[in-house]
């Protein structure tokens, strides 16, 4: 059996050859990418799970940036959109793991195609060689058995290219479908997606619940700011004492300046009082003097 395929592989030309070696080479690629895929995330998984310290950073960078955005997010609104925030992570870190994913899942229809391919080009080409050998194209002078001999050959030839690419188109896709049956890239990374979700919702859960516990003075840790805190409201209530009193010496002091304008009033009529009173001491001063002097006179 072996011997009749690689016999039949002897008559494969140049263009059945190149068609066989694109169906090898979209299966190796294949492959390769699949186990590749398999590795990168078996790998992000592990990091996940081999991680003891929540506040150290991950190696990857896409799970480092995925916490980032996640912690953001929270500062800005208690709803964090984690499943949002991977896929976005995703499609812009790893760009090149989803495109190798797609190829993964288009190589076993690619492969298909390209038997498909090969076994119309090897049946065109052996209907070819059948037609000219039955109308008799061709050197006449030549041996008529020499002739069908040769055109029979070539016409086995066209025919193997078909089968030959074929059987290799058929081949590489259950090769495929069988590794995408056991080791589906595409549940490998909605998995890992859901493993990273559910680790940025516990993480942010965790440090919700510590935040909150500091807050809410549980533990013996929150000691040195439960004394700042009391020390901080006791300074606030110094304050407000302070701003009350001094809101009292201006009320004071308000009524104290009305008290002193009302004095400034009072003693300016009296001086005006005590002038004219001068004035009429004076007067009369003067009057009684001038009376003295005429009687002194007389």
């Amino acid at each position: 059996m072996p011997n009749s395929i690689l016999d039949a592989l002897s008559l494969v030309g140049t263009g059945g050859a190149l068609i066989i070696a694109a169906t090898v080479l979209s299966l190796l690629l294949g492959v390769g990418a699949n186990l590749v895929l398999r590795a990168r995330y078996a790998g992000l998984a592990a990091e996940l799970l081999q991680k003891a310290d929540p506040r150290a950073p991950f190696l990857h960078p896409v799970l480092n940036r995925i916490v980032r955005e996640a912690r953001e997010a929270r500062a800005h609104s208690p709803e964090v959109p984690t499943q949002a925030i991977v896929e976005d992570c995703f499609q812009s870190e790893l760009r090149s793991h989803l495109l190798a994913e797609r190829f993964v899942r288009a190589a076993t229809g690619l492969v298909i195609i390209l038997g498909l391919l090969g076994t119309f080009y090897g049946l065109t080409s052996a209907i070819g060689q059948l037609v000219g050998l039955v109308t008799g194209e061709g050197d006449v002078t030549a041996d008529m058995g020499a002739s069908i001999t040769q055109g029979l050959t070539q016409s086995l030839s066209g025919m193997s290219v078909a089968f030959s690419n074929s059987l290799f188109g058929i081949f590489a896709a259950v090769v495929l479908t069988v590794l995408n049956v056991f080791s589906n890239v595409t549940d490998l990374r909605t998995a890992v997606m859901i493993r990273i979700e559910n680790h940025v919702d516990r993480l942010l859960a965790r440090e919700s619940a510590a935040v909150d516990g500091v807050l809410s003075g549980g533990g013996g840790r929150t000691e040195p700011l439960e004394r700042i805190v009391s020390s901080f409201s006791a300074s606030v209530g110094r304050l407000e004492s302070a701003v009350a009193d001094f809101d009292t010496a201006l009320q004071r002091f308000a009524t104290n300046t009305r008290d002193f304008s009302e004095f400034n009033r009072h003693l300016k009529d009296n001086v005006q009082r005590m002038s004219l009173s001068f004035g009429d001491f004076s007067e009369a001063l003067k009057t009684e003097i001038g009376a003295l002097k005429t009687g002194h006179r007389g």
